[in-house]
């Protein structure tokens, strides 16, 4: 695949922007349909939401129009970008129109914005922005790009730096690379989808260099420059988060819609084969149930006969897009952790319970949070804010999830969901000195602790004094009695540069398994593992209880060289506990399998002392197929 030279790019999208600065394009709407668009009064009035809960229309049309993404900055006002290049099959996108970065400020808390201004209105393709390190980050097929604005006056600085290329951006439009979030190592995480393959570098790196991906988690590190492939697998995911241990989960359509996303994990597809064709298993979906009657209905009769009543019962449909795990603290207790994603043929907000089940984790059925009577509902993203409340974007049409019969462009909405009375404080963190910023992370609404953390970084990137600051962590993490404010300090402390192989190497023994697990995926998180790194995972790998723990440690193996994976695999292959777990045993393969056609000796007495029946069986597949 051959993309636009990325100076090229650069120079036809400088010119457009000087063109059209003040002289945006008119989306058209190039859908035919009888059905009225209700005003954002009639719409709000057929929300039914839990008692004490309450909806209000923040924004709607003509003030925000074709909401794809959103991210909230330091100072507590939501920047949303709108996708009007989205297209119809034919046209895929349109690149006669453009797309654009708008930021809205709710100053008087009413619940509506009163401020507005546009950022950048000269993006194509923009499906998801994320906010840090001086400028703005936004997924922009086939470039990933940076946006400065080093002083923070909500003007670019100059143009977008290309800092990857090769994304697709042929026939790709509900699959292309999107969900830009601030993960709690420091890096930034996003996702792509399977219709068609990616080869993704830096501008100008030669074809055979450049990672090759599809339907996956990826993450690019904002200083280290590293992008890498994390997992891979399903269909189209749009929407993740993390839980209050970190640990990641992610939305997906048709073959299931929940995932615990652990690092070398291969997921179901929905259709095709991973790249490698030794994997003989793939792992399922973590949730315990479906949103529509899979005995009896077929998720493509959803799109042709709309919603039977079994479907509706159990969740409303296949399509999930956007999806939080609610860590604010506005909402009651009953509602923290547990995780919410926008059925969208359902017209619906669905609830999961994540559950701690053998090595990892299993997502529970709760009842629908959230159901809309406006039947031009298309729930796309949400997350929670510095006052607890929730933002929901409605992209606003009344087209499948396709839109192959045209888009309704002239339409948006944006409702804010709060509990009872919310109190609006003036919020500016980029103000506040890093020790400040590092009691944050003793905050209960999470949205002050993740941002708090990403200044922190930044501000340690920037080489700034901060002794002070990492004795405050340092206490946190040693004395708190809370393992997940140990957790934020430890993330901070990392992305700051101050957790080196020793301290890590110690924590491999903490009493928390969640400091061993975050212990192990920090200790090979860069560069390829030291001799001692190796030694001590084996070690911990042969007394270790938690199947969470054990379940990391195999994740680990990817990152060791081949040689040396075999004493942690055999430490490993006697958990017989997990034998049958629906997630370790496959993890464990995965890592160990490419070693096995290096070492057939090594294979041989692994399979006679394993505990692991997937790994008596899949270790002779993989040596006769090597044989052959």
């Amino acid at each position: 695949m051959k993309s636009v030279p990325s100076r090229l790019w650069l120079t036809l999208l400088v010119a457009t922007i000087k063109t059209h600065a003040t002289n945006f394009p008119n989306p058209p709407d190039t859908q035919e349909t009888d059905l009225k668009l209700p005003t954002p009064e009639q719409s709000l009035a057929g929300i039914t939401l839990p008692r004490g809960f309450r909806a209000t229309v923040f924004a709607a049309e003509p003030d925000v129009r074709q909401p794809i993404a959103m991210a909230f900055d330091d100072r507590g006002r939501l920047w949303v970008a709108e996708c009007y290049t989205y297209a119809d099959r034919k046209l895929i996108y349109n690149t006669e129109l453009r797309d654009r970065i708008v930021i809205f400020e709710d100053t008087d808390g009413d619940g509506r914005f009163d401020k507005r201004k546009v950022f950048h209105d000269g993006l194509q393709r923009l499906t998801s922005i994320a906010l840090g390190f001086g400028g703005i980050w936004a997924t922009c097929a086939p470039h990933f790009v940076f946006i400065p604005d080093k002083n923070s006056d909500d003007k670019p600085d100059g143009e977008p730096e290309v800092l990857l290329d090769g994304w697709h951006s042929g026939r790709v439009r509900h699959n292309i690379a999107n969900g830009l979030k601030w993960g709690p190592d420091g890096w930034l995480y996003g996702r792509h989808g399977i219709l068609d393959t990616s080869k993704v570098g830096k501008p100008g790196t030669p074809e055979k260099d450049r990672v090759e991906l599809r339907c996956c988690m990826w993450r690019y590190h904002p200083t280290r420059h590293v992008f890498e492939v994390i997992a891979e697998g399903t269909t189209n995911s749009w929407g993740h988060d993390w839980d209050q241990h970190g640990q990641l989960f992610f939305i997906n359509t048709v073959i299931g819609h929940l995932w615990h996303c652990v690092p070398g994990s291969y997921y179901k597809r929905m259709y095709g084969k991973h790249y490698n064709p030794h994997l003989y298993e793939l792992i399922q979906q973590t949730a315990d149930h479906f949103h529509w009657d899979v005995g009896n209905e077929k998720w493509g009769d959803l799109k042709k006969k709309g919603l039977s009543p079994s479907t509706d019962e159990a969740g409303g449909g296949h399509a999930h897009c956007g999806m939080m795990i609610y860590q604010g603290d506005n909402w009651p207790a009953q509602y923290r952790g547990k995780l919410f994603t926008a059925n969208f043929h359902g017209r619906r907000l669905n609830c999961d319970r994540l559950e701690r089940n053998g090595a990892g984790y299993v997502g529970k059925h709760e009842p629908d949070f959230l159901k809309v009577k406006d039947l031009w509902f298309r729930g796309i993203e949400l997350d929670y804010s510095f006052d607890g409340s929730v933002y929901l974007l409605d992209w606003s049409d009344v087209g499948e999830c396709h839109e192959n019969d045209g888009l309704h462009r002239s339409s948006g909405r944006i409702y804010r969901i709060t509990h009872g009375k919310t109190t609006q404080k003036p919020v500016n963190l980029a103000k506040l000195d890093s020790v400040e910023l590092a009691k944050l992370q003793l905050h209960d609404n999470e949205r002050y602790v993740r941002h708090a953390r990403r200044l922190l970084q930044e501000r340690a990137v920037a080489g700034e004094e901060l002794t002070e600051t990492k004795a405050h962590l340092e206490e946190i993490l040693a004395n708190n009695p809370n393992v997940t404010r140990k957790l934020r300090a430890l993330w901070s402390l990392y992305s700051m540069g101050s957790k080196d192989e020793k301290s890590l190497l110690s924590l491999l023994h903490h009493n928390e398994e969640h400091i061993r697990v975050w212990a192990i995926q920090l200790l090979v998180d860069k560069e390829v593992p030291s001799d001692k790194t190796t030694a001590a995972l084996a070690k911990l790998a042969q007394n270790e209880k938690s199947g969470l723990v054990r379940l990391y440690l195999a994740s680990a193996l990817r990152k060791l060289p081949l040689e040396k994976r075999w004493l942690l695999a055999t430490a490993l292959a006697q958990s017989k506990d997990l034998a049958e777990d629906p997630m370790f045993p496959l993890l464990l393969w995965y890592g160990i399998e490419p070693a096995i056609a290096e070492n057939s000796t090594a294979a041989i007495k692994l399979v006679a002392v394993s505990k692991i029946p997937k790994l008596r069986q899949f270790i002779p597949r993989r040596l006769a197929e090597k044989s052959k």
